[in-house]
């Protein structure tokens, strides 16, 4: 039986079990993607991700994501919270900040205000949702179409679409019907005036195993840079989310363009061994 070095991180949160957990193997090189994607399905985590040696000279290290369906191209907590680990146990950056090689290219990440922040890779599907597939998410959710004020993609990677709606109450009381989805991302978000965030945010992801993202940085991450390029809000500013799954997730927005950072806190809620 074989061993690797296993952690559980806590990410885009303060309190303790209340942010979104990542589960990360360490030294993965040579473990089969069979044995990769059955892992993440006994985890029954968001994700679960694999440090492997980098395949990049500019990069300090690889990282391969999976759901419990899927492997992902990128994801924004495993991202923050692989590096969390990878750091805790002893890694050393080769430059002034961590580099990360994925699917989507590399994704720098950076110390920040006792939290770790990543650069939010470019969109690579943007604009309107299309009006017949809107009208499926809506009866989805159970919304009215004057419920909605926007809609748009916001895909960095791991297939985000975004609704916006201007009520938060009417935003934490959804429960939607995720069987209609066929597994599309959708991330719902709103206001919330008077708060410790500027904006509440849902995220939901049809088909599988965890159906609410407590914490999502991908979508956090599209959301932002969607909001700063229209003019509907000016960083520095968070977003709450996992309030409605009893959860206190908040995501940091910093920056903007080329240079727009999501960040949060990370923690280290196991540390252990898995053995293989």
């Amino acid at each position: 039986m074989r061993a690797k070095r296993f952690t559980l991180v806590d990410v885009f949160s303060t309190e303790a079990f209340r942010g979104n957990p990542v589960a990360v193997v360490h030294d993965a090189g040579g473990m089969p993607e069979q044995d990769m994607q059955a892992l993440a399905r006994w985890t029954n985590l968001s994700e679960t991700c694999f440090l492997l040696p980098s395949d990049d000279p500019r990069a300090d290290y690889r990282l391969r994501i999976f759901s419990t369906l899927r492997e992902m191209p990128f994801a924004g907590h495993p991202t923050l919270g692989a590096a969390h680990a990878w750091l805790a146990a002893g890694g050393v950056p080769k430059g002034q900040q961590l580099v990360q090689s994925c699917a989507v290219g590399l994704v720098d990440v950076r110390a920040e205000h006792a939290q770790l922040a990543f650069r939010a890779p470019p969109l690579l599907r943007a604009g309107p949702v299309e009006e017949a597939l809107l009208a499926g998410i809506l009866g989805a959710f159970g919304l009215q179409r004057h419920e909605v004020q926007r809609a748009q993609w916001v895909d960095n990677g791991a297939g985000w679409l975004a609704l916006m709606l201007d009520d938060r109450q009417r935003l934490l009381g959804l429960a939607p019907d995720l069987s209609t989805l066929h597994g599309v991302p959708i991330g719902l978000f709103a206001p919330w005036p008077g708060g410790d965030a500027a904006f509440e945010v849902r995220a939901f992801i049809g088909g599988d195993a965890v159906p609410e993202d407590p914490a999502t940085g991908s979508l956090n991450a599209g959301l932002a840079r969607w909001l700063l390029e229209e003019g509907m809000a000016a960083a520095p500013f968070a977003m709450a989310q996992g309030t409605a799954i009893g959860r206190a997730g908040r995501i940091h927005v910093r920056g903007g363009g080329a240079d727009l950072w999501i960040g949060g806190a990370c923690v280290t809620r196991v540390d252990g061994q898995l053995a293989l």
